[in-house]
């Protein structure tokens, strides 16, 4: 046991913000298991391994907050790591397959790393079916479960040999507005696409395109295995192919009561396509293997025709800026056009009611002024009446002029709304 360390709350949270827990806990002499169970006692947050490997790769990532709290003095008691065990000489693992193992992690490409598990967690793919993972930001990989070690292998070999060159590889950001091309997955390019049961297969893609930047140019890349086209017969149920073992085994009546088909099915031969990720570039190129040239082998070949191709992508996306430009400046200019256009409609149409409030006013001006001049003449003519029937008309004279309510003409002429009342123009 070594002497205790004493450090703050907000002291210990800035530690595990900087660097993971397994590289701290040594610093206090304890687990990292350990140092998690401190934290989560005193209520402090610490990033999970998927922070480290979005900085790993130069993406964004945010920060746990820190709970509000009495910033608090911790002690942490150092425990005296336990004895390694001493293997013995007759160890089942040789120390050469030990280093091998060693040497393959260490030679992972971190765009690669844990990503297996993603694309084996997958929606129902049948036999001789792409595989179609539930999760949608993976590396730009096509293939089978069945091709799937070699697939990532290929990945791992191009992802590294771009590095080696010292240039980035990453799956392209959610704000660069980059867009990945359809990748044509037949070995032998056919007008018509028979891939899936029922010729209606769906292939999986990403939804970011994995990028390499060759200096400030980005260049999308995916590896798919490739399909060909083969005779399916049905037989049993379902349908196999015409040279596998349950077509061969079949009885003769069996043939008979069947039928073929075709479909273009996984080969287990993958492709490499480069292409610009840029809106308005149409540019690519694609790397196929054969069974005497594999794609590992081409990898050197491919990076020496994307390093000359960068000067012709260059000008390329210049032009597509260029282009993106003077569409966005037609575009402006034909929506000045229509806002003047549909402000004088407005200006018209304001004076248009205008015009027609005022005749309506002036009509009713006229009419206000003939019931006046009836209240007026009925007035005098109540004068000249005796009696209890003068009485009996002068309240009937007040019902009636009660409940035509308001005669003033100016009270129409205060409700009127001149033309710059209704609209006022946005231009001179």
């Amino acid at each position: 046991m070594g002497d205790s360390i004493q450090i703050t709350r907000a002291e210990l949270y800035q530690r595990v913000c900087d660097s993971p827990l397994s590289k701290i806990a040594p610093q206090f002499g304890i687990s990292g298991t350990a140092l998690a169970a401190l934290c989560k006692a005193y209520e402090i947050p610490y990033p999970g391994s998927g922070h480290w490997t979005r900085k790993l790769l130069g993406l964004p990532s945010e920060l746990p907050p820190l709970p509000e709290g009495d910033d608090q003095l911790i002690t942490i008691t150092p425990k005296t790591p336990r004895p390694r065990e001493i293997k013995s000489p007759n160890s089942s693992r040789p120390r050469k397959a030990e280093a091998k193992i060693k040497e393959a992690r260490t030679h992972c490409h971190p765009m690669l790393v844990g990503v297996e598990a993603g694309f084996r967690k997958t929606r129902e793919a049948k036999d001789g079916e792409f595989l179609r993972p539930y999760k949608r930001i993976l590396p730009d990989l096509i293939s089978t479960e069945s091709s799937l070690p070699r697939a990532l292998s290929i990945a791992n070999d191009l992802y590294t040999a771009f590095d080696k060159r010292g240039y980035r590889v990453l799956i392209a950001p959610a704000d660069a507005k980059m867009q990945r091309v359809h990748v044509n997955e037949q070995e032998v390019d056919q007008k018509d696409r028979k891939y899936g049961r029922y010729h209606f297969g769906t292939i999986w893609a990403p939804d970011r395109p994995t990028i390499a930047y060759i200096g400030a140019v980005p260049i999308g890349l995916a590896v798919t295995e490739m399909t060909e086209r083969v005779t399916m017969r049905y037989v049993n149920g379902d349908y196999h192919r015409e040279d596998s073992k349950v077509v061969r085994s079949a009885k003769p009546w069996q043939l008979e009561r069947s039928w073929t088909t075709e479909q273009d099915l996984p080969c287990g031969r993958f492709r490499v396509v480069a292409f610009s990720p840029k809106l308005g570039v149409n540019w690519h190129l694609s790397w196929q293997e054969t069974v005497e040239q594999p794609i590992p082998g081409m990898i050197p070949k491919i990076l020496e025709n994307l390093e000359k191709s960068t000067d012709q992508i260059q000008t390329l996306m210049i032009a597509a800026d260029e282009a993106a430009a003077r569409q966005q400046r037609e575009w402006e200019e034909q929506w000045e056009r229509y806002n003047r256009e549909e402000d004088k409609r407005r200006v018209a149409q304001a004076l248009r009611d205008s015009q027609q409030q005022l005749t309506e006013i002036i009509d009713l001006w006229g009419k206000a002024m003939t019931i006046e001049r009836f209240f007026i003449e009925a007035e005098k003519y109540l004068a000249s009446a005796e009696g209890e029937r003068q009485q009996h008309l002068k309240e009937r004279l007040i019902l009636a002029r009660s409940m035509l309510g308001s005669l003033d003409p100016l009270n129409f002429f205060a409700e009127w709304l001149a033309p710059k009342e209704r609209y006022q123009t946005k231009y001179i």
